[in-house]
């Protein structure tokens, strides 16, 4: 690299010398400042945050083309960290641990089987009177859009029915199978349940040392950071799952509770059809925070539009709007937030990118997912492996 080199003339007037020749050492440090450090400080973030988002996507695609293997492996942690206190409990008490672990996933399967049979059988038996009263629902709201101000013909209304369903049908897609849905034949909903059990059984039995093992797959200087992180996240997952069945049990009683009390005062005797399904589909619609009980609830409102008429459909999203405030002003602040301190705004973001990504899985698993990379994460950065061997749950709760 050649520079000319520029000195004063006899009058003080700009000359040109000679040319200089530069070495390498020379050029490099030339042009390091010429380079404004805002530039470089810019660039240097800028590959690196390439390089992260560019990991970030291969990690993405691999789980999407794995994707009939973890999800039954991610469902699997969460019931292994809902069934590892019972069986701390029972080993305690000196239960050896495969009875225990072996009796709590027995337990887990009675009491899922106990609900999947009581809503079969409730839907079955009211289902055929839901249908009829839909229709006639249907028909009386259609003639009453072709007498009102508006004026719209059944034949329009019916189009416009048609037209909705199709746009929902296309566009909702992705959020009831998702790009990572386990399948949607039995045989695959199958193999997905029997490893989930699988993968629960063996994490119970040996999730100690199966997380040695991964944590033998880093360096040797971060095994120690690594493996205390892995345990911090695991605390913050049992403390989730626990509090998150607490809400979810508040969410199902208040907006069931409403609904029987509407059939009560409404329901001339006959009570409120569904009660018990729909109380069962907000506890699990609970699970996905934030919007899963309004979700669920909707199908309160519509139970009581049909079988108990507008006013009580009214009352009925009133008790599930104020459920979700109690929710989101109480429980979640004080029970949920305590457990692991995510911000609600990253919940809700947390949720939609889910549910974008991966539909319903992805929104079940958001907010987990998101509370234990944020705690391994800080709990890494504030360097407390370094001083205490184990982290304790004081330890793991995130900064707000």
């Amino acid at each position: 690299m050649r520079f000319l080199r520029f000195g004063k003339g006899r009058f003080g007037e700009p000359r040109r010398d000679e040319k200089v020749v530069l070495t390498g050492a020379e050029r490099a440090s030339a042009i390091e400042q010429a380079i404004p450090v805002p530039v470089e400080i810019a660039g240097q973030w800028a590959w690196r945050i390439l390089a992260v988002v560019a990991v970030l996507v291969v990690f993405g695609m691999l789980i999407i083309q794995l994707r009939e293997i973890v999800i039954p492996f991610m469902v699997a942690l969460l019931l292994s960290a809902l069934l590892v206190p019972l069986v701390n409990l029972l080993v305690r008490h000196k239960w050896p641990r495969g009875l225990a672990v072996a009796t709590s996933v027995v337990g887990m399967l009675a009491v899922i089987s106990g609900l999947v049979y009581l809503v079969v059988r409730q839907v079955r038996a009211g289902y055929p009177d839901l249908e009829e009263r839909s229709l006639a629902a249907y028909d009386d709201f259609r003639d009453y859009l072709a007498v009102s101000p508006l004026g719209i013909s059944p034949k329009e209304f019916d189009t416009f029915v048609s037209d909705t369903v199709a746009n929902f049908q296309q566009d909702g897609g992705a959020l009831w199978t998702g790009a990572l849905s386990v399948g949607t034949t039995a045989g695959h909903l199958l193999v997905g349940a029997l490893l989930a059990i699988f993968a629960t059984i063996f994490i119970l039995l040996d999730g100690k040392h199966i997380w040695a093992w991964v944590t033998r797959l880093f360096p040797r200087r971060a095994r120690k950071a690594v493996g205390d992180s892995g345990r911090a996240g695991w605390l913050t997952l049992t403390t989730f799952v626990k509090v998150q069945i607490f809400v979810a049990a508040v969410d199902a009683f208040g907006i069931g509770l409403g609904a029987f009390i509407l059939g009560l005062i409404f329901g001339e005797g006959n009570g409120f059809p569904l009660v018990i399904p729909i109380a069962i589909a907000v506890f699990l619609g609970s699970f996905i925070p934030v919007v899963g009980a309004v979700v669920t609830g909707t199908l309160a409102v519509f139970v009581a539009l049909i079988f108990l008429g507008p006013v009580p459909a009214l009352i009925m999203v009133g008790i599930v709007l104020l459920v979700q405030q109690v929710e989101g002003h109480i429980l979640q602040p004080l029970v949920m937030g305590s457990a692991v301190k995510v911000h609600p705004i990253a919940v809700v973001f947390a949720v939609a990118a889910g549910s974008g990504i991966a539909g319903i899985p992805g929104a079940l698993f958001a907010v987990p997912v998101v509370a234990v990379v944020n705690v391994m994460v800080n709990y890494i950065a504030s360097g407390t492996w370094r001083t205490k061997p184990r982290p304790e749950t004081k330890d793991v709760v995130s900064p707000a």
